[in-house]
């Protein structure tokens, strides 16, 4: 699992004072090629698809996201991560899920074609 941060601050917020979902977007892409670059050094993904954008909670300026990515699939040119976004509140502790999705990246060449990935001889699918 690879687990990352991000403080929303006041440039990621609408004009209602709540997060932008394209911004939450971009950080769970961001953080799931930062995953999919870790678990397989040397590999060049591009993300294809995200399985369900349904916002469930909102967040505002001062909450901390915790982004937590599982590996759930390898295939022959392509990694699956479940990404679950918690936002926690500062002032009180609380934790409490916002959004989840599955996100796909594909391995590709220089020239843009898939390629497979290969996968080390220690690694598991978990």
């Amino acid at each position: 699992m690879t687990t990352l941060y991000k403080l929303v601050l006041p440039e990621h917020l609408n004009q209602y004072g709540f997060l932008f979902g394209g911004n939450l977007l971009k950080w769970i892409d961001e953080a799931g090629w930062m995953a999919a670059s870790l678990d397989f050094p040397g590999h060049h993904f591009v993300t294809v698809a995200l399985d369900k954008v349904e916002f469930r909670k909102g967040a505002q300026g001062g909450n901390v996201l915790r982004f937590d990515l599982v590996r759930q699939r390898i295939g022959t040119t392509s990694v699956t991560y479940l990404a679950s976004v918690t936002r926690r509140n500062i002032e009180t502790g609380d934790d409490e899920e916002i959004f989840a999705t599955h996100i796909t990246f594909v391995n590709v060449d220089e020239h843009g074609a898939k390629c497979p990935i290969r996968k080390p001889e220690t690694q598991d699918a978990t």
